[in-house]
């Protein structure tokens, strides 16, 4: 019988998540840094569209937990936005599949789960660990089918938060732009971009998701991000990076 009141600290939830999860698993544990956003190499791996996408677009990551199975599969533990109580858990893509593996495939949405880690364990294993075995059988069937390697990186679309709304800069592509259009995103003329308008939430959550669905079937991935952030005064702004490379949880 087990502890009816769990250590709730996401490291030790985590590490008992792993025992109580079917098949053999370990869990590994990431902690802050001094709050810089160090875990990105684990959220670019996040296979989720929805809420989960939708918090790590809006937060940094000061901490978070890994649980890997003995055959690869890979769960990520971090906390639910704000302070309530319990996870968010979501699947992670596999890294060996080439990006064009993952067209037309659904993400395995992530999860939000309370603390007590052997309800938790429950939930995972009727309900995303299922989701997540589909979502993988299809990678594979499709990565089997591949018989040219890509020639260049896959085309993504960047929904960039503004305030509320999410502005994408305005594409070359005609389907492109009808997919954003037919799912809310209005052309704003001067800045010469798509705005989808945070005014209703859950609108325009489902308004991400069936345009990312859709861009999937066109080929072309989402990246979900933040603005970047301006320079302190009296400081030299640094020279961004390259574009990332589009990630799986950002939709294929």
């Amino acid at each position: 019988m087990h502890d009816p009141t769990p250590d709730t600290g996401l490291g030790s939830f985590a590490a008992v998540l792993a025992g109580e999860l079917p098949g053999a698993w370990t869990s590994t544990y990431h902690p802050d840094h001094g709050g810089a956003n160090d875990h990105v190499a684990l959220t670019d791996h996040v296979w989720d569209m929805n809420e989960i996408a939708n918090t790590l677009a809006k937060r940094n990551v000061d901490h978070c937990a890994v649980l890997t199975r003995d055959d690869g599969t890979r769960l990520f533990v971090a906390d639910q936005l704000g302070h309530g109580e319990g996870y968010l858990i979501a699947a992670m893509a596999p890294t060996d599949a080439p990006a064009e593996a993952f067209r037309g495939v659904r993400e395995p949405d992530g999860i939000a789960v309370t603390a007590d880690p052997f309800s938790a364990a429950e939930d995972i294993t009727h309900d995303l660990l299922p989701r997540y075995d589909k979502a993988l059988d299809q990678v594979r069937n499709n990565a089997a089918r591949l018989t040219v390697p890509p020639a260049a990186e896959p085309e993504h679309v960047v929904m960039t938060w503004s305030g509320d709304a999410l502005v994408v800069d305005k594409p070359d592509r005609p389907d492109i732009v009808q997919a954003l259009t037919d799912y809310g995103f209005a052309l704003d003329a001067e800045s010469n971009v798509f705005v989808l308008s945070g005014d209703d939430s859950a609108r325009q959550a489902a308004s991400v998701r069936a345009a990312g669905h859709r861009l999937s079937e066109l080929g072309v991935g989402v990246v979900l991000r933040n603005p970047p952030a301006r320079p302190a005064l009296g400081t030299t702004a640094v020279t961004p990076p390259n574009p990332p490379v589009t990630s799986p949880h950002r939709g294929r």
